[in-house]
């Protein structure tokens, strides 16, 4: 299979939102942990949808069943991206909605004196569910620690909590405040060597920024979120069909239960966000097929266009990690290098406030977050909770050097 390079331009082209202009320049996106930018095939999608007549699903007449097919190719190209099958595919408003949803469920069957495991590196929609599923069924919560040193987790510590009680492992693929990828090869080979415990990876920072693939990962559910790869705001649970089809979700009597995921869509799913993910799915193949000619299935495509990614994700890092390290008084956060980490880069900078910072980057036009980003664990844990937390930078492949070289700047102004 041949590959050709990275087509920048021809990618920025399909993102309308890169070309609006602040009263600093033109604005840069810095922001994507938090939510990337949509891309014209989701936009055109979803328009598409809502412009020809959308309707309730299961009905007999020509817009109902134009709203199940696309909905079914909707589960059936998320169900390609992760390497699952449609069935066990769930849509709903977020991530954490779905989160919730799915810790009421499991946590019927926990008794008293049972525990799960949860990690100080997480961001709070996977551990606030599962503390409270948790507190109600009387069950021990042991945690995964973190190396406050490189941001990484304490997986050597991991066996020692698990056990024969141990009913979760929750755990994230990527941090959302700092960047560090977690080693889940090594987190779900422990966890099946040690107990009988189900595990649950929080994938939102993770599957924009890595090939995801649930068969060869192993763990029994996974979520994301497509507003944080180029897609509208929906949630996608992706769980195990057995196990989902054992679960007694939280639904109104009369939604069906089949196939297994769907009992986790409650109420009338938002149709023109389906149609959005869809879009989504239709501009990764697009990319993929551009920068892998030789693909031949959609599956390969996405393959294709996440590795692409990635590669030029890491570039751009390397670039944007050597310029931090020219900024006076610049703490790094998280692995110090593109090994072991997706492009966010969480920092300090002596003598400024974290919201100052922001503020600063905000009148060159560029976006960034400042704060702990829901992830208040991690920012606890390194002692910053009562400091502002940190500035945090996220790329993504539409971003570009020219606007890696205008945050450095926009840094040093700081120290002048």
């Amino acid at each position: 299979m041949t590959t050709t390079a990275f087509p920048i331009d021809a990618i920025r082209a399909r993102f309308p939102a890169l070309s609006v202009n602040d009263p600093g320049g033109q604005r840069v996106y810095f922001d994507a942990p938090g939510g990337t930018q949509i891309c014209n095939d989701a936009i055109d999608r979803m328009v598409a949808h809502l412009r020809a007549g959308t309707a309730n699903a299961g009905g007999s007449f020509a817009s109902s069943i134009d709203t199940d097919a696309m909905s079914v190719a909707a589960h059936e190209a998320m169900a390609d991206l992760l390497g699952g099958q449609p069935g066990e595919i769930a849509f709903g408003p977020n991530m954490t909605s779905l989160t919730f949803a799915l810790s009421r469920a499991l946590a019927q069957d926990w008794q008293a004196g049972d525990e799960i495991v949860l990690s100080r590196l997480d961001h709070d929609a996977n551990i606030s569910p599962w503390l409270m599923a948790a507190r109600d069924r009387d069950v021990t919560v042991r945690w995964i620690d973190i190396d406050t040193d490189g941001g990484t987790l304490r997986l050597d510590e991991l066996p020692g909590l698990l056990g024969p009680k141990t009913r979760l492992v929750a755990v994230g693929g990527a941090s959302n405040a700092l960047g560090t990828i977690n080693d889940l090869r090594t987190i779900i080979d422990t966890v099946r060597a040690h107990s009988k415990a189900l595990i649950y990876i929080d994938a939102v920072q993770f599957v924009p920024h890595v090939p995801t693939d649930v068969a060869t990962l192993g763990c029994d559910f996974l979520t994301c979120s497509p507003y944080k790869f180029f897609g509208p705001h929906q949630g996608v649970l992706w769980g195990r069909a057995e196990l989902l089809d054992g679960l007694a979700a939280y639904k109104v009597r009369p939604a069906s239960s089949q196939p297994p995921a769907v009992r986790f869509e409650t109420g009338t799913p938002s149709f023109e966000g389906q149609a959005g993910v869809l879009g989504t799915i239709d501009y990764l193949e697009w990319l993929g097929r551009l920068v892998a000619p030789g693909v031949n299935d959609r599956r390969s495509a996405l393959l294709a266009a996440m590795r692409a990614c990635v590669a030029y994700e890491h570039t751009l890092g390397e670039r944007l990690l050597a310029g931090l390290a020219t900024i006076p008084g610049l703490r790094l956060y998280g692995p110090p290098t593109m090994d072991g980490r997706v492009p966010t880069f969480a920092f300090t900078v002596e003598g400024h406030r974290p919201k100052d910072i922001a503020a600063h980057l905000a009148t060159r036009a560029i976006n960034a977050w400042a704060g702990h980003f829901y992830a208040i664990e991690p920012v606890g844990r390194l002692g910053l909770a009562d400091s502002g937390g940190l500035l945090r930078v996220g790329l993504c492949h539409y971003n570009d050097a020219s606007e890696v070289d205008r945050l450095i700047a926009a840094l040093k102004e700081l120290a002048a």
